[in-house]
């Protein structure tokens, strides 16, 4: 089974009032165990790389394990570009064989991120790939993405319904209270609700019908996970995620996508350290990996069933 863009699983989502997980990748054995947990929950999924990632995953070997993937477990499966931050990148990203790709020009002042994400968008399209762009700007730091707290700006309704319309991007990636790493609240947890539903209700009345939002910095810090990395000698302390009850009523809102990349990394890490601390004489990396795999897949299936509400989008 080939490699699939998401028009498709946004629209099922979009009507069945679910969102499909993004989940960046690094390695084989995070891939594996993201595809274990969709295939026994039966639901879509989208596999993302950063920049970072892809360099280091190497393009060739990403590509096949994406395909590999596709082909085991039979599900629809998008090969993702996650903060793309240039038209060469896309390029090079959709000749590996990326079906899907972001390009990240909300740190542009607006009419270059318009001008931009065109020029990206015209390229994408003439080679049958879809586009997400991101209007407003995220706090937080994860991989390369840096932005502080007092730079952060909530996506404006108007201007997004303005975005969509010049640009035609395919998918939009909204500011409205999460962040990017594991510390995305100090205090109590808010998402703006009542902006969404706005941008929702906007796009629709300008003729965009069922159009799909993105939501990034959406873990919700798994506090099992960060607790056993700092049993077993982390120091994550105070990080806070989303609460999973919130991303819920995003996705059955107009939410089709949910971006998830702290909570992975926080299982896979949590568990190679638990492993070791109760191992130590263990120097098998099939043995912590292992164990890291697994704990990835109990870790998406409790995704789908409590934020994404995606089991059996495959249907």
């Amino acid at each position: 089974m080939a490699l699939v863009t998401t028009k498709k699983m946004f629209d099922k989502a979009f009507q069945g009032k679910y969102a499909i997980g993004a989940f960046n990748i690094n390695n084989m054995e995070i891939i594996q165990g993201i595809v274990d947990g969709c295939k026994t929950k039966n639901s879509a999924v989208i596999l993302q790389v950063s920049s970072g990632a892809m360099k280091y995953m190497r393009p060739d070997y990403l590509k096949a394990l994406a395909e590999a993937a596709a082909k085991e477990s039979g599900l629809d499966i998008a090969l993702h570009l996650d903060h793309g931050d240039s038209l060469d990148l896309v390029k090079k990203c959709i000749e590996v064989g990326f079906t899907s790709v972001m390009f990240d020009g909300s740190h542009y002042e607006y009419e270059e991120n318009v001008k931009l994400t065109k020029e990206v968008v015209d390229y994408a399209h003439a080679r049958g790939v879809v586009v997400e762009a991101e209007l407003g700007k995220l706090a937080g730091v994860e991989d390369e993405v840096k932005v502080a707290a007092h730079e952060a700006t909530y996506t404006d309704p108007d201007q997004a319904v303005d975005f969509v319309k010049r640009t035609g991007v395919d998918s939009l990636a909204i500011a409205i209270g999460t962040s990017h790493g594991a510390y995305k609240f100090k205090g109590e947890a808010k998402l703006d609700f009542d902006r969404l539903e706005t941008i929702t209700k906007k796009l629709e009345e300008a003729g965009f019908h069922n159009y799909p939002i993105v939501l990034h910095g959406a873990s919700s810090v798994d506090q099992n996970f960060v607790k056993m990395c700092n049993d077993n000698g982390g120091e994550i302390n105070g990080a806070k995620g989303v609460p999973a009850e919130m991303l819920r009523k995003a996705s059955a809102m107009a939410v089709c996508k949910i971006n998830m990349d702290t909570d992975i990394r926080l299982a896979m890490t949590g568990s190679i350290r638990k492993y070791l601390a109760e191992n130590p004489s263990q120097f098998d990396p099939r043995k912590y990996l292992g164990e890291s795999r697994k704990n990835i897949e109990t870790l998406v299936e409790a995704k789908i069933d409590e934020v994404l509400g995606s089991a059996n989008s495959m249907n």
